[in-house]
């Protein structure tokens, strides 16, 4: 027999709707409270989480470079930009004397075409630092089309990057680099935390960058990751006392 229960994210989204609604229902006194406030929700599903390694990192990168397109990768490498994020970028978006970028739209389809739609969030209007190496591959890049406003046209139509074209493109540079696991673009922001994380930026900075709502959602997003961080400082600090006393 067919199985037709939902799955929790489903059942999530669906409450956070009517919960939504209710509370409108509520505030326009059409209803004296709301009845989805104290509905018990299943647990959130907890998704396998795949990152590049580090050694893996630098022949990606490579076949990043074979194809003509290092800029862009490094780029998503070093900034963990949503795919929409990073399609959607302009040249004025850079400030190279700053060495800023400024996230303040993203690109998706929309009844099959390509067009460019309000953040996620309003936490996803952001300001981030660019590493050297970053601004200096950009450079380059914008020296390949200076007239074009796009900061990563499609070769094929001078435009934007349709969001399917940048996935299969990433496929394209995993089976170049060898790198034989099912890795979806995402992965590389995902990559980009753990790597920040682990190299010992605070979880608030990422938070920003990344452009989550909250330092929270990072926090337990990448439990992983800081829970390692944790267990090194702690000993660290252990040892610090244990020879003072």
């Amino acid at each position: 027999m067919k199985d037709l229960s939902l799955s929790a994210k489903t059942i999530r989204g669906l409450h956070a709707m009517l919960r939504q609604c209710l509370d409108q229902a509520v505030q326009e006194r059409l209803i004296p409270y709301n009845p989805a406030a104290e509905c018990k929700l299943p647990p959130k599903e907890k998704k396998e989480m795949h990152t590049l390694s580090s050694e893996k990192i630098s022949a990606y990168l490579a076949a990043a470079e074979e194809h003509g397109v290092l800029p862009m990768f490094y780029l998503e490498l070093t900034t963990g930009l949503r795919r929409g994020e990073l399609i959607a970028l302009l040249w004025d978006d850079l400030d190279l004397e700053a060495q800023t970028l400024t996230i303040s739209k993203s690109a998706g389809r929309i009844n099959g075409e390509v067009k460019l739609t309000q953040p996620k969030t309003a936490n996803s209007v952001r300001t981030i630092c660019l590493p050297q190496e970053t601004v200096d591959l950009l450079v380059q890049e914008h020296e390949k089309h200076p007239s074009n406003p796009y900061m990563f046209p499609s070769p094929v139509t001078g435009k934007m990057y349709g969001p399917d074209c940048i996935g299969r493109l990433h496929k394209t540079l995993l089976k170049k680099a060898g790198i034989t696991e099912n890795l979806p673009f995402h992965g590389l922001r995902h990559t980009f935390a753990t790597l920040a994380i682990q190299q010992g930026v605070d979880v608030k900075t990422v938070s920003n960058i990344l452009g989550h709502y909250s330092a929270g959602f990072t926090l337990n997003t990448y439990t992983h990751v800081s829970g390692e961080i944790q267990k090194d400082a702690a000993q660290r600090l252990g040892s610090f006392i244990a020879q003072a006393v």
